[in-house]
């Protein structure tokens, strides 16, 4: 089974300092926490789906951010939500 990536460089870029921001977060709020906690799962998902560039949600909602000049062997794919070049 093969994944598309569905997330261009500028998202995979800001899931990472949204899950740089939630570990501080967590740190502020106290690690153990439910807020803590929850913001250290936030973290976790961010940096999982910005190391794969696949987004679950994203492909509920048949959404893409790999724009035409993101690179990477999805990026020449076509996508029901973009038009071919």
């Amino acid at each position: 089974m093969t994944v598309r990536t569905n997330e261009g460089r500028i998202d995979r870029g800001l899931r990472v300092l949204l899950a740089a921001g939630a570990v501080a977060g967590s740190g502020v709020v106290g690690w153990t926490t439910a807020g803590g906690v929850v913001l250290l799962v936030v973290a976790a998902v961010m940096l999982g789906t910005a190391a794969t560039g696949f987004c679950p949600l994203y492909r509920l909602l048949g959404i893409t951010t790999v724009g035409r000049g993101d690179t990477g062997k999805d990026a020449q794919e076509e996508h029901p939500l973009r038009p071919a070049a």
